[in-house]
């Protein structure tokens, strides 16, 4: 914003030199490397040319590098009867700095004595007046009411040549440089610049022969601290059009206009219509008296019906201000859903489609209940609203988590009615950096709301552009298609109001109780005000801390970080069976890894990649995959810091270009995207919290071990994907592939998706096998040798287990040989067989004289008891033995005297004894 008294311009010139003492002087050198050609046309003449009245040119290169030189007209149908064409230099043929080209006889001659050449380029370092081929353009970017006189007045707002150096303007109004060159190879542009004052904004860009603006370059110029800096762009073969643009505007200078008491109707901006034709609706009349519309919430209404913000600590629904309740603190941000005037902090202006000029057009109109696309100056403009916000305040009663990067979000209520190929592109800009695409919707879509997260505290500006059709045409057949948006909430914005207020947790002081914070991880109770630890396994809701409810249970083989913040699984997993426990140790697999896709093509046959970074687990859930947009960083001189834009999650994908096709040392990697913000679950299941991961996208698992799946999400919702990316990896033991293993993609998807929101890999590994246990291994036992035998514990084939416990040593015990068993049968079998033969000639002979006993014993009790007839002579005659001689009647086996030893008495109660008489007659029984 130009301060009263001071001069604010960018300037530019070639050669340092003594540095006048301007204030916030802007000072710019250019000079375009390579060649170029300009054309031009007279009225026609019929006569034969001379030769000052044509100039030779070559034609475009054809696919086999090679051109015509032909003769053209300095004005074209002048004369007649030019040189013939003939072939050209080859294309790549150029002469060396201080030298020309004679295009009479091509080749290539010194430079006349006070003359110099910088070969294919040229430079321009005097700026008496503006050289030819330049051109100087101005605009006005004020959108109230004045904006067709401040017009007017921005006519003579220009870039003005100083001498050495050609200066901006020094007003508000928008000034833009252009030159336009053909280049018929790659080259490059430099100038030199100073621009010292950061609140006007100076911006460098290129556009190519389809008016389509180099990515590759950063449009936003750096302010210099040192005095003169340099600044160098490569440029396409090819037509290329360079703009030098500066801007000086503030969305925080304008007034808010008043909430009208009367009903005023005026006709929409620009005025495309005749209100004097037959059937024309004439204006209503303005002046009817109606009802204040409501301010917006955390608003309240003054005494001459303007809209001011509540004082922190208080709270509106857009009527009158509240203090908040003892216990709860203000919930800060901006809520818009009246549109009765622009808020301060919001700019809309249109963007022409052709040549991307800023017109002193408005682009969006309030009404009311919403806010609605403008007619513009044709179909193909960029209706532009931007909200900018100054930074954010998370609330006071959350602790600063470093791995939930969320600081605010910003949620918006739109619809699109179009009968072409509209569209509307929300976009996003970080201090003051060059708007990033966030999603874009196409054609006509009904009332619905977009969420985006928000992880920079920084000033941060929100863009939405809608443009009716791509075709370019300056006409106005599309009016009626049009965007509207009636909602905007954005969360926890620094110096933001509210419009209600939030319970925290209370600290005693001596002037009574006040907000503070709890500490990490615990929630805040509702009744009390008192904090409280999330149990165990759970994480806390970052910006709704209230209630155990706000614990939420992590998911099946996760846990929870320290501070409650997040589930990570510290790379175990235990998978139970009916006959044992399977343990995993993944820690082999917790570093990043990447993987590049299949090659790609764009229509114009630009080669480029997929490249995937992914980290498994462990590091205490931190996010430890980068993805980096290196495209601006590519022209920033070594050691200087850029603008780099990188991401980081547990896995993200970017965008890989080659150096071939580049031309750069280094690849190109841009678009980078998160697939994986956060770890839902690690199962062996194929679905978890409604993610599939379909086992038919990869080769089939052979060895009976299921593979472990990791399921994430990423926090991005796009129009595509209304629940946000997922991504699974299936970890898969493979006890040929040594750590890391081999990360595949699906064949049938060799992006990864085959939709585009689901993303899957397999990762196979001896990393991802069970940890071995017991079950695992089994013991051999060899033979006794030498009186000594080994046991040998061996894996069990195949193995499929990875660390854990290792194989026992191996025993050796003493032993007995086989033949020391033999001779200890044999003697033992002998003295078994001695032994029963002298045990049976015992028992023998010890039954002999039991027998012998018996039967004496049986002839003395027979004798005594019985009656019979007195013997002639029964006494033991003088001289005769008193010895009985027994003898039985017949020889008989042992097992049969045994028998008759053991025989019953006769029925009448006597022994049968077998006597035989020492006649030997016969035998009797007594």
């Amino acid at each position: 914003m130009a301060e009263p008294g001071h001069s604010h311009h960018l300037s530019a010139r070639v050669r340092g030199r003594t540095e006048r003492r301007i204030p916030r002087l802007w000072r710019l050198l250019l000079w375009a490397g390579t060649a170029f050609q300009v054309t031009q046309g007279t009225g026609p003449e019929l006569h034969a040319c001379k030769e000052s009245e044509y100039h030779y040119e070559y034609t475009a290169c054809d696919s086999t590098g090679s051109r015509w030189r032909v003769a053209v007209p300095h004005t074209p149908g002048l004369c007649t009867s030019l040189p013939d064409p003939i072939k050209g230099t080859e294309c790549s043929f150029s002469c060396n700095a201080g030298e020309f080209l004679d295009m009479k006889d091509q080749s290539c001659k010194p430079c006349a004595e006070g003359r110099y050449s910088l070969g294919t380029g040229i430079r321009f370092d005097e700026w008496d007046e503006l050289p030819h081929g330049f051109a100087s353009l101005s605009a006005n970017m004020e959108l109230d009411d004045s904006a067709a006189e401040s017009t007017g007045n921005c006519t003579s707002s220009k870039w003005v040549p100083r001498g050495d150096y050609i200066a901006s303007n020094t007003d508000e109004c928008t000034a833009t440089l252009m030159y336009a060159v053909n280049l018929k190879q790659s080259g490059t542009v430099n100038f030199e610049y100073y621009y010292p004052d950061s609140s006007i904004i100076f911006e460098f860009f290129v556009q190519n022969d389809q008016c389509q603006p180099n990515a590759d370059d950063s449009r936003w110029m750096k302010t210099t601290e040192k005095g003169w800096e340099f600044h160098s762009v490569e440029l396409n073969r090819g037509n290329n059009v360079l703009y030098w643009r500066t801007t000086a505007f503030s969305v925080w200078t304008k007034v808010p206009k008043p909430v009208l008491t009367q009903l005023m109707y005026k006709w929409a901006k620009p005025k495309i219509c005749s209100e004097d034709l037959e059937g024309a609706v004439k204006l209503p009349a303005s002046g009817v008296k109606t009802h204040c519309p409501p301010c917006n919430p955390g608003f309240f209404k003054t005494n001459n019906s303007t809209c001011q913000p509540c004082p922190y600590g208080s709270y509106s629904n857009g009527s009158d201000c509240t203090r908040c309740p003892a216990g709860t603190e203000p919930a800060v941000g901006f809520e818009y859903k009246w549109w009765n005037t622009l808020p301060t902090n919001m700019e809309t202006t249109v963007l022409s489609g052709i040549n991307f000029e800023y017109k002193g057009m408005t682009g969006w109109e309030v009404a009311g209940d919403h806010i609605y696309t403008a007619a513009g100056a044709s179909d193909n403009d960029f209706m532009i609203l931007t909200l900018v916000v100054p930074g954010f305040r998370p609330p006071q009663s959350v602790m600063a988590d470093t791995e939930n990067k969320e600081v605010a979000r910003i949620t918006f209520v739109f619809e699109t009615l179009c009968s072409v190929n509209c569209e509307l592109y929300f976009m996003v800009g970080v201090n003051s950096r060059t708007n990033t695409p966030v999603e874009t919707w196409k054609g006509s879509k009904g009332k619905q709301s977009y969420t985006y997260i928000i992880e920079e505290n920084t000033t941060t500006s929100f863009t939405w552009a809608f443009q009716r059709t791509t075709f370019h045409e300056a006409s106005r057949k599309y009016t009626n298609d049009v965007a509207k948006i009636y909602s905007i909430n954005v969360t926890n914005v620094m110096n933001g109001v509210a419009s209600y207020c939030r319970p925290c947790a209370l600290e005693a002081s001596d002037v009574g109780s006040s907000c503070t914070s709890c500490p990490a991880g615990y929630y805040i109770d509702r009744d009390s005000g008192t904090c409280h630890s999330c149990p165990t396994n759970t994480i806390l809701k970052a910006h709704q801390p209230y209630g155990v409810q706000a614990c939420v249970p992590c998911g099946p083989g996760t846990k929870n970080n320290k501070i409650h913040s997040l589930c990570y699984n510290d790379c175990t997993f235990s998978r139970n069976t009916p006959t044992r426990t399977f343990n995993y140790n993944f820690s082999a697999l917790a570093n990043t890894v990447t993987l590049a896709g299949g090659p790609s093509f764009t229509s114009k046959g630009l080669k480029y990649f997929h490249h995937f970074t992914l980290s498994l687990c462990g590091n205490q859930g931190r996010k430890m995959s980068v993805c980096t947009d290196n495209v601006t960083d590519l022209r920033i001189p070594e050691g200087e810091s850029g603008f780099s834009k990188s991401i980081t999650a547990y896995v993200c994908q970017a965008v890989i270009i080659p150096p071939e096709v580049t031309g750069y040392k280094a690849g190109v990697s841009s678009q980078p995207v998160s697939l994986a913000d956060r770890l839902i679950g690690v199962t062996t299941d194929m679905t978890l919290d409604g993610i599939t991961s379909p086992a038919e996208l990869f080769h089939l698992e052979s060895l009976g071990i299921p593979d472990v799946i990791f399921f994430y999400r990423s926090n991005d919702v796009t129009q595509s994907c209304s629940s946000g990316r997922s991504t699974t990896i299936r970890v898969r033991c493979s006890p040929q592939k040594t750590v890391p293993g081999s990360l595949l993609l699906p064949g049938t998807c060799s992006d990864g998706t085959c939709d585009g929101c689901n993303f899957h890999f397999l990762w196979e590994s001896a990393a991802a096998c069970p940890l071995c246990s017991v079950a695992d291994y089994h013991a051999i036992v060899s033979s006794c040798v030498a009186g000594i035998q080994k046991t040998t514990y061996v894996w069990r084939e195949p193995k499929l287990c990875s660390g854990g416990i290792s194989l026992p040593e191996q025993r050796v015990t003493i032993c007995k040989t086989i033949d020391f068993w033999l001779k200890v049968g044999i003697s033992a079998g002998t003295c078994t067989a001695i032994l029963l033969t002298v045990l049976t000639c015992y028992f023998w002979k010890k039954n002999q004289k039991l027998e012998y006993k018996y039967s004496k014993l049986v002839m003395n009790a027979t004798l005594k008891d019985c009656d019979l007839p007195a013997a002639d002579s029964c006494a033991i005659m003088e001289g005769e033995d008193v010895e009985d001689d027994l003898i039985f009647t017949s020889k008989k086996s042992l097992f049969g005297k045994i028998k008759s030893f053991t025989s019953k008495r006769t029925p009448d109660g006597f022994d049968s004894v077998p006597l035989k008489t020492s006649s030997g007659g016969l035998d009797m029984d007594l």
